[in-house]
């Protein structure tokens, strides 16, 4: 970690406002003779589909950049981009950026999609170090000793509630001196990152991953943001009156069962008239603050002994929370523009390199339950000329699993085409394939997915409701009559203990900074998160 002693107050720069068409002109001409150019953008806000665009930023040599700004008139704003255009549209360009996909698609919505490739220092850093945050205000003290001007001194706090709030003001009202300074940093930091995470980037060597996913996958995501998606909100509204009022029929009959009426969504309340009052559990657990735990995995349990009121709770909850985070939520981020819903895509989030999905979170509509599913009825084509296709993978997981284990028994299942799950029943409980029940299949399937998610016997006791020692016998069976799966497990959490991390077939670097840990249940979890990164070439299959 570097000392931060370095700012814009005590470091020599020249940032440059070039303002008429006669200078930008200018300097689009020096811009040609770079093939690499670090590019950034101010904006109204921080809703890319929204946002108008204040100012670009460029920089080419540390320590140098131009600020070109844009003015509230959106025709102008068009004009000052349309100069840039002979530089967009190289496609031997490289633009360098940090969380470019913000920047390309707020440009997007002025008809410019720069052709070249793109460098993306908050995705560098992400492949090098998937943990932890990476704010360019981080990267830049931790990477090059350097404290950046940060924008809460430009447009202030945004704070606290009520008639004492502060409004966070916005980029359009900061004068031209002050944003010239500040975007011509952004611009010249980034440029410096890159820099320093090229060379990190094969000194840790993810540079395949990092060139050939999380790059070009930026342009990719630009354009399904862009798109968004329509939504029925006549649908909506009318499932949001079925769900209340089923919400109040359920609460109800809950009061009726209870003989009390109380807050049922009062954790502490609740416990009390099920533990004390009802003594559905003498053996129901408390936590730390003293009330009694219910949470749905304990009303899941009493549901299953067929505690009706218990049913009913579950029901309200299920119902209470569609409404809530899906059914009236979805139509409050339509966007005005549009008409239209558009997620923002988290690419450098999870570890394991999974995208996510917020504003609305589109990657977890329910699809559980039969009420889940309804919701997904108000996903709509926005016209006539306009299709929604759905595809799904058969069992991708499981062929994975079997072409990096190269284990016959699978690989020979999914070569004759047979239900991978009935064919695992049938030599787990070592029986012909048509004489596996209904219930030997969803057990072989509990385990198909467990056991490659580094499942035990106590896990898998629990998702099925059966014994821990029919749990450990099944997992025993499945492992005699594959053993490839289990010898390719051994084989990663061997190769993780030796080298300190795993990775993926695309060269993603996971580190398992525990995984030699002499505590069993913290060790036990960085081995599951290594089998989870293969490392093998795929086999054929």
């Amino acid at each position: 970690m570097l000392t931060v002693d370095k700012n814009i107050n005590n470091v020599p720069h020249t940032y440059t406002a070039v303002e008429t068409d006669a200078d930008i002109k200018q300097l689009v001409n020096e811009l040609k003779k770079h093939t690499e150019i670090c590019f950034d953008s101010e904006t109204t806000g921080i809703d890319a589909n929204e946002a108008e665009l204040v100012g670009l930023s460029f920089s080419v040599k540390p320590g140098e950049a131009w600020y070109v700004p844009c003015p509230a008139d959106q025709n102008r704003t068009k004009e000052i981009l349309g100069l840039f255009e002979p530089l967009f549209a190289d496609p031997k360009k490289i633009w360098i950026g940090q969380n470019t996909k913000y920047d390309l698609l707020v440009l997007k919505w002025y008809g410019i999609e720069p052709a070249g490739n793109i460098f993306d220092t908050m995705l560098a850093h992400y492949v090098i170090e998937p943990d932890g945050k990476r704010s360019m205000d981080i990267l830049s003290e931790k990477y090059l000793g350097y404290e950046p001007v940060h924008i809460e001194e430009l447009i202030g706090k945004k704070g606290g509630r009520g008639a004492g709030a502060k409004t966070q003001g916005s980029m359009r009202d900061v004068e031209i001196e002050k944003i010239k300074e500040y975007a011509g940093e952004d611009a010249d930091i980034t440029l410096q990152l890159k820099q320093v995470f090229e060379p990190m980037l094969q000194q840790k060597e993810v540079e395949k991953v990092f060139n050939e996913v999380e790059n070009p996958l930026v342009k990719v995501l630009v354009d399904m943001e862009f798109e968004g998606i329509k939504i029925d909100e006549g649908f909506l509204n009318d499932y949001s009156k079925e769900l209340e009022k089923d919400a109040k029929t359920a609460e109800e009959s809950v009061y009726k069962q209870a003989g009390v009426r109380f807050n049922l969504a009062s954790p502490k309340q609740l416990g009390e008239v099920l533990f004390d009052k009802l003594k559905l559990d003498p053996s129901a657990k408390k936590t730390k603050t003293g009330q009694y735990q219910t949470g749905e995995d304990v009303l899941l349990k009493l549901a299953a002994r067929g505690n009706s009121i218990v049913e009913d709770i579950l029901t309200f909850r299920e119902l209470t929370k569609l409404k809530s985070t899906y059914v009236d939520a979805l139509p409050q981020l339509i966007n005005p523009k549009t008409g239209r819903v558009h997620t923002t895509y988290g690419q450098a989030v999870a570890v394991t390199g999974r995208l996510a999905s917020n504003n609305p979170n589109l990657q977890n509509i329910p699809v559980r339950t039969d009420r889940g599913k309804e919701i997904r009825k108000a996903f709509i084509p926005r016209d006539k000329n306009h299709l929604l296709v759905s595809a799904d993978y058969s069992q991708i997981e499981l062929r994975i699993v079997a072409a990096i284990s190269a284990d016959p028994n699978m690989c020979q299942a999914f070569k004759a085409g047979t239900d991978i799950h009935t064919a695992t029943a049938a030599r787990v409980y070592n029986v012909p394939e048509k004489e596996v029940t209904k219930e030997m299949r969803y057990k072989a399937k509990s385990v198909n997915f467990g056991i490659i998610y580094g499942q035990g016997a106590f896990g898998l006791a629990d998702n099925l409701g059966i014994s821990r020692t029919e749990a450990k016998e099944i997992i025993d069976n499945y492992k005699k009559e594959f053993p490839g799966i289990q010898q390719y497990m051994d084989n990663t959490i061997n190769f993780a203990r030796e080298n300190g991390y795993v990775e993926t077939l695309m060269g993603r670097k996971r580190w398992l900074r525990d995984i030699n840990s002499a505590n069993f249940t913290v060790r036990g979890f960085a081995e599951r998160n290594a089998i989870n990164s293969p490392s093998r070439e795929p086999l054929l299959i």
